[in-house]
């Protein structure tokens, strides 16, 4: 074994000694319930005491509060629900990332514009490939679709 095979071999024991899990940045957003400056106030102060937090965004029109940070989402979760009003992940995603975005079970009239309810639910209808590829063939959307007359 060389020297550089010993720096390795060196290297290696000593990171795995010293295992520690780093924390991920993340964006934590919360649907919480708010009707004024005031408790708009309240809640971005709350989020703000949540451990690796570090810039918190609270948006009044949409009900919702974003968490930036070194965070966990179940400890925004709890820190938002500590403020004593209702509160729940993020539940929309934008219309562009869904097949489908009207079908029954995504659609939601309470969304802000151009978003719909995420959902992992198998009750919402999904096409396979080849159903997807027939469904475009005769889209108004794909310029060279067929059109029956």
């Amino acid at each position: 074994m060389g020297v550089s095979g010993t720096l390795e071999y060196l290297s290696e024991k000593l990171s795995n000694s010293k295992k520690k899990k780093k924390k991920q940045l993340n964006t934590v957003a919360v649907k919480i319930r708010m009707d004024c400056e005031g408790c708009a106030l309240k809640v971005k102060k709350a989020l703000s005491g949540v451990k690796g937090a570090k810039s918190v965004d609270v948006d009044l029109k949409q009900q919702k509060a974003t968490v930036y940070g070194y965070v966990d989402a179940k400890k925004v979760l709890e820190a938002a629900k500590s403020t004593g009003k209702k509160a729940e992940p993020w539940p929309y995603v934008p219309y562009t990332m869904i097949a489908h975005p009207y079908v029954a079970g995504v659609y939601d009239k309470k969304a802000p514009p151009n978003f719909v309810r995420a959902t992992n639910d198998p009750a919402v209808a999904t096409l396979n490939p080849v159903e997807e590829q027939y469904t475009l063939m005769f889209s108004d959307e794909n310029p060279n679709a067929c059109s029956i007359m």
